[in-house]
């Protein structure tokens, strides 16, 4: 079952406009600008993160600092490329010094995110990490107990969740192991689902 609405966007550039030009938390006061997604719309994959960083603030996409670079290098791993996939996150625009999102931010970007994942309508969905893993699992179990499992989404769709990049690069060559088995189920869910080989 869902927890996702039908859009009240006419559009994903409807969606994409009222994201860039948001207010309605804090976090639009100290942003450089908002990172609202980047990748193929119509993607079978797609991945949803915590919330931009510096870097990502800075450049206006998600994941393209250190832990962007990992998470490229494991979509390659899969066979995909970024354009071939869909990056998003929770929150839009960077918490101060890179703190976790607060429950009012993550609360006002929701429906931004909602229409995303609506629009994209992905067949395979990864959560990285704990925050996205909650909110879209609406679950309060961490990511440690859940990653690298299948959940079913909704329409056919599966939910994976798996090691954000950032905490697998503070975690070192277990953590990478674990992110790189998480991928090889992410991959196998994608066949599956896609029907390719």
């Amino acid at each position: 079952m869902s927890l996702l609405h039908p859009s009240p966007f006419a559009s994903f550039d409807d969606l994409a406009r009222e994201a860039l030009a948001c207010t309605k938390c804090p976090l639009a006061a100290t942003r450089t600008q908002v990172v609202f997604g980047v990748g193929d719309r119509h993607a079978n994959l797609m991945f949803v993160g915590e919330g931009p960083g510096e870097q990502e603030d800075l450049n206006g996409e998600p994941f393209v600092g250190r832990a962007g670079r990992l998470l490229t290098s494991l979509v390659e791993g899969i066979g995909l490329s970024r354009d071939e996939v869909y990056i998003a996150n929770v929150v839009k625009c960077r918490p101060p010094g890179n703190r976790d999102p607060e429950p009012l931010e993550i609360d006002r970007c929701r429906p931004y995110l909602e229409a995303q994942v609506d629009f994209i309508d992905p067949k395979v969905l990864v959560t990285l990490g704990n925050f996205a893993t909650k909110l879209l699992l609406v679950t309060k179990d961490g990511i440690t107990k859940l990653r690298g499992r299948e959940f079913p989404f909704r329409d056919g769709a599966v939910l994976i969740p798996a090691l954000h990049p950032s905490a697998v690069l503070r975690g070192g060559g277990p953590a990478l192991a674990q992110a790189r088995a998480d991928f090889v189920v992410v991959k196998r869910a994608l066949a599956r689902v896609t029907g390719e080989r």
